[in-house]
């Protein structure tokens, strides 16, 4: 195997920066009169963007972003999955167009027939029976655990060390060397120190999932399918399997969040690979980009949603789950329009085969440049790695965080028309992503692989693309 030049990768990240800052000096003075603004940016971690300033743009359509400098993007972030309809797909743009203009009401606190739509799309697609939305995943993760908590009567949820399900305050906890349960590092004022809410173990190991169930105190599981937001880890063969029955023979409700997996296939993961949770959340993508989220029960976990009601659970008022703005009219019209006409089975399809096509691009340059990285697709995602093999849990997939090779990886792309989602190497395809777009991505990864001049004596790659 071969390895980075650390000099050479320190004097490109230098001509990458001050390209960028060359190339885009209108984005940098909306960055510098932003003065009214915390950092500068809309939201703080925008600050953190490679370059040290984020781009504005002059419109979005499809995949791809024309910049206030007029750089036009060839856009693999895709709003970090909340764009994954692509930008301002038509068909949600008319509805929403239609329910603003025509019909009238954005939030009336009233249902209306859109929203029944959708929850019976969502029941065909995931399996859930009944379905209650939001306005994030975030939301809908909370909302789903307080009424896991009470139905079970148990206070702790276990959560995967490096796992990601939003703000939920439970989640922001890792396993530290000795595998010990820890709130994960810059961990922003927690009400309540998350190693007393939460059980923590790592990604893949059934062992120590059935070790902290056996306590006995644990409502639900709330995972991913697949990790996500440390890189993709995939479940090794059987592990989903086993957790599933880990959680029923120990009483234990299985909670699936989809809200980046939902790149697996038009019903995400629980449908492409046959699992059986009891509650089912997700957000972000659904809408076209207009915010949402939704949480959806089995069959089985209703009548104990309705019993616990009738045993004086308050889910109207104090019970804090629900929002003023959630299920709105205006995002049930953004949904319905989505799912119907945009992100399809068909264009599922489509999109998962252009990921393919993307994987193997980069995979053929990591076996010509015997670098020690990896590429791992979740359908119509993928995502590479500073390492070899691919992660196996969250802990090996944080070790391999290496934060000049991110920034100049995307930093260089982007100096060459092409976007990956910030703070992680992430493609995400959408129905308007073409092979070209692919190939592109393609082309430039080679030549940034080239470019960082890699040492060592080159032998049998072990760079390996999991799916």
């Amino acid at each position: 195997m071969v390895s980075v030049d650390r000099a050479q990768l320190q004097r490109l990240l230098a001509q990458e920066n001050e390209r960028y800052r060359t190339a885009n000096p209108t984005s940098l003075a909306k960055f510098e009169k932003g003065s009214h603004l915390l950092g500068q940016v809309p939201m703080t971690w925008m600050k953190s963007w490679a370059g040290g300033f984020p781009l504005s743009y002059q419109r979005a359509h499809g995949n791809h972003i024309v910049d206030v400098d007029g750089h036009d993007l060839i856009d693999f972030a895709l709003g970090d999955t909340g764009a994954m309809a692509g930008h301002s797909p038509k068909a949600t743009v008319d509805a929403v167009q239609h329910r603003i203009g025509e019909i009238g009401g954005v939030t009336t606190m009233l249902p209306t027939d859109d929203a029944e739509w959708v929850a019976a799309e969502l029941t065909r697609r995931f399996g859930m029976a009944k379905w209650s939305f939001s306005l994030t995943a975030t939301d809908a993760n909370r909302w789903a655990l307080r009424l896991a908590r009470e139905m079970t009567k148990r206070p702790k949820i276990l959560a995967f060390s490096y796992c990601y399900h939003g703000s939920v305050d439970e989640t922001v906890v890792i396993c530290d060397e000795h595998g010990l349960a820890r709130s994960r590092p810059g961990n922003v004022g927690p009400a309540v120190d998350p190693t007393e809410t939460t059980r923590v173990v790592e990604f893949n190991d059934i062992d120590a999932v059935r070790a902290a169930l056996a306590h006995g105190d644990v409502a639900a599981v709330l995972t991913e399918p697949a990790l996500t937001n440390i890189g993709i880890v995939m479940p090794e063969p059987g592990f989903l399997e086993a957790l599933r029955e880990a959680t029923r023979e120990t009483g234990t409700l299985l909670m699936i969040d989809e809200t980046h997996t939902l790149s697996a296939g038009p019903g995400g993961a629980t449908k492409a690979w046959g699992l059986e949770p009891d509650i089912v959340t997700i957000g972000k993508s659904l809408g076209g980009g207009i915010p949402c989220g939704a949480f959806g029960f089995s069959e089985d976990l209703v009548p104990r949603f309705f019993a616990m009601i009738e045993g004086g659970a308050d889910v109207v008022d104090v019970g804090g789950v629900g929002g003023t703005l959630a299920g709105n009219a205006l995002s049930s019209a953004a949904m319905r329009a989505t799912l119907e006409h945009v992100l399809t089975d068909e264009a599922f399809e489509r999109m998962i085969a252009l990921a393919d096509r993307f994987t193997a691009g980069v995979q053929t340059a990591l076996d010509d440049s015997h670098l020690e990285w990896s590429i791992t697709q979740l359908g119509a995602r993928a995502e590479y790695r500073f390492c070899s093999p691919a992660p196996r849990n969250g802990g090996e997939s944080a070790a391999a965080e290496d934060h000049d090779l991110d920034e100049f990886m995307h930093l260089f792309l982007l100096n060459r028309g092409v976007l990956l989602t910030p703070f992680h190497n992430m493609a995400l395809m959408c129905p308007t992503t073409t092979e070209a777009d692919v190939d592109r991505h393609s082309e430039v990864f080679a030549e940034a692989v080239t470019a960082l001049g890699a040492v060592g004596e080159p032998s049998i790659s072990s760079a390996r693309a999991t799916r």
